[in-house]
């Protein structure tokens, strides 16, 4: 997991793409943000759905999607597009993250409205409709009005590689709202440097909207800061940290929690020879 607004150029995620395939890494996500979230102005962020359409078009089996796009920054449909191009790009390894949106500096600076919180979970709902019933559906014809959205006889052409579509991901804190949405329309739902308990608890929202909805749990994925065979000077208890024992040790202690997958958030997007310890040692 790379967080792709701290001036990660091109050549940078050539050489991680590279790393990954080279090492037997499942996965490279990355953040969709278009300004940096470290507090510095200067560094440059290179579109996320343009970064991964590139990037599986030189790719061969590594699998990409973000973590997570805010739907303020896209129309649905652009969005969805703009996915269902990099799934036949890639013969079929892509995943599409969504969310609110949490930057407002971010928005303001690019001219992106910030709407409230309730307002921008009533346009994550809206896009989680189309992007999934429209888009990801089976081709039939698609109307919807909201507030936000109308779409009359959408008949979406061509239909993504992967069946039934590629998998969608919602993130966020497991919320009574958000849970319900979750059960509804993704496939995963991420959470962000959580605590066990956290993890417990979210998950169990999780999985009890899936329930009510008639579902079985879908995957409960965490997202968190690591290093990989080195200490880091600011790790917390939330992070995997530490030798390649302790990291073993850290991931058997999430999975006992619940957790069926991890983004490991690198902290340093060119330090390549950690990322091919990961694939060497971890997978």
């Amino acid at each position: 997991m790379i967080e792709g607004q701290e001036d990660v150029t091109w050549d940078d995620w050539v050489a991680l793409a590279d790393a990954c395939e080279r090492s037997g890494i499942e996965a490279l996500f990355r953040s969709d943000h278009y300004l940096s979230v470290m507090g510095e102005r200067e560094r440059g962020a290179l579109d996320a759905w343009a970064v991964i359409n590139a990037l599986a078009a030189r790719t061969t089996r590594l699998r990409l999607g973000t973590m997570v796009s805010p739907t303020s920054f896209r129309h649905p449909s652009v969005l969805a597009r703009l996915v269902v191009a990099a799934d036949h790009v890639s013969g079929g390894r892509i995943e599409l993250g969504m969310g609110t949106g949490w930057s407002e500096v971010e928005h303001t600076a690019s001219g992106f409205p910030f709407l409230s919180m309730k307002e921008r979970m009533d346009v994550l709902e809206e896009q989680l409709a189309i992007v999934h019933d429209g888009y990801f559906g089976d081709g039939s014809p698609y109307s919807f009005t909201g507030e936000h959205y109308q779409l009359r006889d959408l008949k979406a052409r061509p239909l993504p590689v992967q069946q039934p579509h590629p998998p969608l991901i919602m993130g966020g804190a497991a919320g009574p709202r958000a849970a319900r949405l979750a059960a509804r329309y993704a496939d995963e739902y991420n959470t962000v440097m959580p605590t066990l308990d956290e993890i417990r608890e979210r998950k169990a929202n999780i999985d009890a909207a899936c329930a009510k909805a008639g579902r079985e749990p879908i995957p409960f994925t965490v997202m968190t800061a690591a290093s990989v065979g080195k200490d880091h000077p600011d790790a917390t208890d939330t992070w995997i940290n530490g030798s390649v024992e302790q990291v073993k040790a850290r991931l058997a202690e999430l999975e006992a929690a619940g957790v069926s997958g991890v983004y490991l958030q690198m902290q340093d997007h060119r330090d390549v020879e950690m990322v091919e310890r990961i694939g060497r040692e971890l997978t």
